[in-house]
């Protein structure tokens, strides 16, 4: 079978599951939902003030969230020895880890376009700065999420708390991108610096542990 077929079938298989039990979009806007009013209710910020603090706290909020997704992803395949299945098929393991990475990558947008309205109530933002370059900056950047987290995930997948070591992988190599996205989305909100300097960043980034993880996801596929 092709890559694209195979990564075709279990995106699709994904995407209705997820439709049917809606765990990971559930779990992801609850937790998200609960910063956004948390933050809200703890900070009196004015309209600049909240400008400052927008972009780390959107991008925080959603790396929690995702975690979330993340785990959930790779749990469904353990049900069944779905997985196993998967380690002893023809299909090439590079359209399984493209497959689960562009499926997380779908949940967390979709978060993001459910908890935007949100954020732009509850901390009154508005951009300064092209919007184009926080659309980068939110695709670059929930890009470099969930490919990390998607390859640490299956990687954690077998162990007895993987709940606890995904973030502890996950969170300490996201933060170069986290805080590149944050850079950005900060400089666009407040219109001070460029953030083209971080969107380069983020996009390298983007490439880079794409390749690694396409490159290295069949050994930890195939290990036990």
């Amino acid at each position: 079978m092709s890559v694209l077929s195979v990564l075709r079938i279990t995106l699709a298989k994904d995407l209705r599951m997820e439709w049917r039990s809606k765990d990971a979009i559930n779990s992801m806007l609850f937790f998200a939902l609960l910063v956004v009013v948390i933050f809200s209710f703890s900070f009196d910020l004015t309209a600049d003030e909240s400008r400052q603090i927008a972009g780390g706290l959107i991008w925080v909020a959603l790396l929690f969230a995702a975690v979330v997704a993340l785990n959930q992803t790779w749990a469904r395949e353990l049900r069944n020895q779905v997985l196993d299945a998967y380690r002893v098929s023809p299909a090439p393991a590079e359209s399984l880890f493209l497959a689960k990475t562009i499926g997380n990558f779908l949940f967390v947008a979709i978060l993001e376009l459910l908890m935007t309205p949100l954020f732009i109530v509850f901390y009154n933002l508005r951009s300064i700065g092209p919007v184009y370059q926080l659309i980068l900056a939110s695709v670059l950047g929930n890009w470099a999420l969930v490919v990390n987290g998607t390859f640490f995930g299956a990687m954690s997948i077998r162990t007895r708390s993987r709940e606890v070591l995904l973030p502890l992988i996950l969170f300490p190599i996201s933060i170069p991108a986290l805080l590149a996205m944050v850079g950005a989305t900060t400089s666009t909100l407040t219109g001070e610096g460029s953030a083209h300097l971080s969107l380069v960043f983020l996009a390298v980034y983007d490439v880079v542990f794409t390749l690694l993880g396409l490159f290295l996801f069949e050994t930890v596929l195939q290990a036990e």
